[in-house]
């Protein structure tokens, strides 16, 4: 597409997309990447028409760099609430870095956020574990006569949960008792 030649079409597509990329930050509050491949997918699916992915592309690029620029959408601001909201659902730190990484967010701004729920938390993976127990009534949540039973079933579902082999063994071996008393601190 010459934008000289079809400078029509080329204004309303640039005006629809600023409009459909204003109406998904007002209703999420999504990453950079997040935006680019919604206003690439509504592209494709509304406005195919005689523009090409590069010129597209372009467009697209411009509109989220002047929403970074009105400071509409903040990678940063957005890595660190994101990664707050996974940790109190008990995530591990690994999974919220995979989480962050699946939508687009730098790894500088991942490590920093981390970084910030590592220094409010003295050791974050053991909090977010003792969570998932509680949450899933696992582990020392389990009564005595099936702990033995279901203890490898309990140490998969922490695994999958992204907490190390040590973690998940040092609170599958917790008594209830005990696991009661550092429940209520958390």
């Amino acid at each position: 597409m010459d934008p000289i030649s079809n400078k029509k079409e080329f204004d309303d597509l640039t005006i629809n997309l600023r409009d459909l990329a204003y109406s998904y930050i007002e209703k999420y509050n999504p990453s950079k990447q997040q935006i680019k491949t919604y206003l690439l997918k509504k592209y494709l699916k509304k406005f195919q028409g005689s523009s090409q992915k590069k010129e597209v592309s372009k467009i697209i690029d411009s509109i989220v760099l002047n929403l970074e620029k009105n400071k509409l959408i903040n990678d940063s601001l957005y890595s660190d609430s994101k990664a707050r909201i996974l940790f109190r659902r008990g995530y591990s730190l690994n999974k919220i870095s995979y989480s962050l990484r699946s939508k687009g967010i730098d790894q500088k701004n991942i490590l920093q956020s981390l970084e910030k729920i590592k220094t409010d938390k003295s050791d974050p993976d053991f909090v977010s574990a003792m969570k998932i127990c509680k949450k899933r009534r696992i582990g020392p949540l389990r009564p005595d006569a099936n702990r033995e039973i279901f203890y490898k079933k309990d140490m998969g579902i922490l695994a999958r949960s992204g907490f190390s082999y040590e973690i998940s063994k040092k609170i599958l071996t917790m008594s209830q008792k005990e696991f009661n008393q550092l429940i209520k601190l958390i």
